[in-house]
């Protein structure tokens, strides 16, 4: 995961975007940079500046950065000084190469240079050093959300329909319908399929805010699918039908509005892959990809042929949940029940 390069967010035959290019060709030190931020008590200034020297010297021997470099710019209080280094990074910027330029700086050159120094506070930051944090702060958390969201959708099915059949199978064909849709982006962004077709240059990941959001999106939007289907086959068993009739006739009845539903949402979503910016882009063909295999695969498929399979088995529910509330849902009225009635005149 990683934030998109400048160089991944435009079609290749801009004029913008070849200029650019030539530029950084012919100018590394145009590129991203990663500033050096240094706090160091009075009477280290000489040394900071000493210290931040062979730091430079160090990272573009090692090409960790490009020269030329700029001059460091101190600042000097009674309590103290501060300096900022501004080290322009191989790479360009979100590639592979810059970040691990960047990690380099915090873990082994800084360490090894101005963090010798008694009292000295030392940072790095930039747009690089900015996309690896926030990476690692989504990769942190995120095990968090799924956890909630989970949790959360299997209390609600278990209390909504009073089957612990039910919720574990929605979580588990929409957890099918989201790992095909980061699958579908694996292929196509990290594996470099579909670059002509949709016009852009993959820098080898994915969006780091982008597997998040389409996680909560799509699980949401499989979860609504899920419990309209449901709440009409169960409607259905609730009247006496056995579990397989109820099926068939909930799926037959619900299929032309999913289905119109899934189509708006597809050709929508499937607009967004054909943007220049390749957040946008991979967000669209992510949805779509998603939407369309759960409308089709997902809940025309795999969710009727597990209920008939199950049969009444989908309404089990264990002895020690027998306590959950009865929630009854609404029967399904006939035609005739439609109809208004007319009152006689007085």
């Amino acid at each position: 995961m990683s934030k998109p390069s400048d160089l991944a967010l435009s079609a290749q035959s801009e004029p913008a975007l070849k200029a650019l290019t030539a530029v950084r060709r012919a100018f590394p030190s145009a590129g991203e940079t990663a500033i050096v931020a240094v706090q160091a008590p009075a009477g280290k200034q000489l040394e900071v500046a000493q210290q931040l020297r062979r730091l430079v010297r160090i990272a573009v021997d090692e090409r960790v950065a490009n020269m030329p470099v700029e001059p460091i710019r101190t600042v000097s209080t009674s309590d103290g000084s501060a300096a900022a280094l501004f080290l322009p990074l191989s790479g360009n910027g979100a590639n592979t190469s810059s970040r691990h330029a960047v990690e380099a700086l915090r873990q082994r050159l800084i360490p090894a240079t101005v963090g010798r120094i008694r009292g000295l506070q030392t940072a790095v930051t930039g747009p690089t050093a900015e996309d690896l944090d926030f990476t690692r702060q989504i990769r942190h958390t995120l095990p968090y959300v799924l956890a909630f969201v989970l949790a959360l959708a299997f209390a609600l099915l278990l209390v909504a329909f009073r089957s612990i059949i039910v919720p574990i199978k929605a979580i588990t064909l929409n957890l099918l319908s989201v790992g095909a849709s980061y699958g579908v982006l694996a292929l196509v962004f990290q594996h470099h399929w579909a670059e002509s077709l949709l016009g852009f240059k993959s820098n080898g990941t994915i969006v780091a805010w982008l597997p998040l959001f389409l996680f909560v999106v799509l699980f949401g939007l499989s979860m609504d699918y899920h419990v309209f289907i449901l709440s009409r086959v169960r409607e259905e068993v609730d009247r006496g039908e056995p579990t397989q009739i109820a099926v068939r006739r909930s799926i037959a009845s619900t299929a032309g509005v999913v289905t119109a539903a899934a189509i708006v949402m597809v050709c929508v979503f499937a607009l967004f892959g054909t943007l220049s910016s390749l957040e946008l882009k991979q967000a669209g063909v992510g949805l779509a990809a998603a939407v369309l295999i759960d409308a089709t695969l997902i809940r025309g498929v795999l969710l009727p042929a597990t209920m008939k399979l199950l049969g009444d088995w989908n309404w089990y529910l264990p002895r020690t949940l027998q306590w959950l509330p009865q929630i009854d849902h609404e029967p399904a009225r006939s035609l005739a029940d439609l109809q208004p009635v007319i009152e006689p005149n007085a």
